[in-house]
């Protein structure tokens, strides 16, 4: 049930958003909320303060748990509603930042694929899964020194997990994480249901046994357990998990009116039913202070928040020679450093804007769609899109250009993954030429992956409704 926690935050996220006399006076019942030390001391962020990086970054986690944060099981009435399956707590199969610039009222959100294939301590893995290596690592430690509590060693586990997904993340990024929440599925089906449901809109009607997705084409409002069916759903949607992350966004967006709409925000019983659904399952860092948080976002609209998916590099990444059908996401580390900071701009004086390049890509592969894929991904990057055609057949790839383009063409072959590079005096000045080769595993490689998840389609804001697959 990965995409859950995405949404089940956003309900903590846009209480604190709302900023009403009402919500604001009422969010001193969240006094209650589980907290946690996730964030280092000398990382805090206080009223006032202007972070290192110009902005307020939040890092939104979701657990796969069956459990509300007293550790109780979920009643199995329930977890069959939420069709919720094998147990899952210790993967963390949703990573959302809120990135909130410094003196702006305009907040980005930018999802971080669950498979994304990083470094991290005990080697290389996919992202999701720093969470319960550190968890399994601290529990095995404390009963390694004689520690018999249980209830102590759990504790200290979960704590362990939390700061490493929180180090995975900005070790990814290159933000420093002020705050940190995470939820639950209880969270999720209860916040859907608070608000009265979320208003979507599908392209397509569509079912799936599997998540119990059964929709008819066009708008409609999802709460409860429909909700989870509609982010859930992967089987028969173009680019599985990224028309699924297209998914979660538009509902995260659909979340956001409804909890800034004047019909959730003052209507008491909503807000309480709201309040209530945190506190039973969100955990937060324990330096956030929510009630300075909301006097610093007064003024953010429905409309106020954009969506994004960070860059990838490979959908499809075979990581384990041993284990061929094993995949992953494969990230660029720098080229998702730089989108990030692109969320911000840059601090001290602008840069004079960089003469426009023109890139032709050429398909020498026999991968249909590629070339388009690529020069799209190019475009995301701030190069304009030149001619796109099928080639010979070679099995390398090259990107070529002129003597007065050699930094431009070193930065397309390695946004492309590493390709060769050669300097000639045929490419037309201005231009910069990319030849794919049948080896080639870069972005675009596989139909609906390698540009951000969206790339080309209606971008997916608060301030309306946008129809996906």
């Amino acid at each position: 049930m990965h995409p859950l926690g995405k949404m089940a935050v956003a309900g903590l996220a846009m209480i604190v958003f709302g900023g009403t006399a009402y919500g604001y006076a009422n969010l001193h019942a969240l006094d209650g909320v589980t907290r946690d030390r996730v964030i280092d001391p000398d990382g805090e962020t206080r009223p006032g303060e202007q972070p290192a990086d110009g902005s307020l970054d939040i890092l939104l986690v979701g657990r796969d748990a069956r459990s509300d944060n007293q550790g109780n099981p979920l009643a199995p009435e329930l977890l069959r509603e939420l069709r919720a399956g094998a147990n899952g707590d210790d993967l963390t199969d949703t990573l959302i930042v809120l990135r909130i610039p410094n003196g702006t009222k305009e907040v980005k959100a930018f999802s971080i694929p669950r498979d994304s294939y990083v470094s991290m301590p005990g080697g290389k893995g996919k992202i999701n899964a720093a969470f319960g290596r550190a968890k399994a690592g601290e529990a095995g430690r404390l009963r390694k020194e004689g520690e018999t509590d249980k209830a102590k060693i759990d504790q200290a586990a979960l704590t362990a997990g939390r700061r490493a997904t929180r180090q995975a993340v900005e070790d990814l990024t290159g933000v420093k994480i002020d705050h940190f929440a995470e939820v639950n599925l209880l969270s999720f089906y209860e916040i859907s249901k608070a608000v009265g449901g979320v208003e979507v809109c599908l392209k397509n009607a569509t079912k799936d046994k599997d998540s119990g997705a059964d929709f008819q084409a066009g708008p409609q409002r999802v709460s409860g357990a429909d909700a989870l069916a509609f982010v859930r759903q992967r089987d028969g949607l173009p680019g599985t998990d990224f028309a699924r992350v297209r998914r979660q966004q538009v509902f995260l967006a659909g979340l956001a009116r409804q909890v800034l709409s004047a019909g959730t925000l003052a209507d008491p019983g909503k807000l309480s039913d709201l309040i209530d659904a945190v506190k039973r399952s969100v955990v937060l860092d324990d330096s956030w202070n929510l009630l300075d948080f909301v006097a610093q976002m007064r003024g953010v609209s429905g409309g106020g928040i954009q969506f994004a998916t960070i860059p990838v590099v490979n959908v499809d990444y075979r990581y384990d020679p041993d284990n061929p059908r094993a995949t992953a996401v494969r990230v660029d580390p720098d080229a998702v450093k730089a989108f990030v900071a692109s969320l911000i701009g840059t601090a001290g004086p602008a840069k004079p804007a960089a003469a426009p390049v023109t890139v032709d890509v050429s398909n020498a592969s026999p991968r249909k769609g590629l070339a388009a894929r690529v020069a799209g991904f190019l475009v995301q990057h701030g190069f304009t899109q030149g001619g796109t055609e099928n080639a010979g057949t070679r099995r390398t790839s090259l990107v070529r250009f002129g003597p007065d383009l050699a930094e431009r063409g070193a930065e397309v072959a390695k946004l492309l993954g590493g390709l060769a590079t050669q300097q000639s005096a045929s490419v037309p000045a201005g231009h910069i030429e990319v030849v794919l080769g049948t080896v080639y595993d870069g972005p675009g490689v596989a139909a609906g992956g390698g540009a951000p998840a969206g790339a080309g389609d209606e971008p997916i804001t608060s301030s309306g409704v946008v129809c996906v697959n």
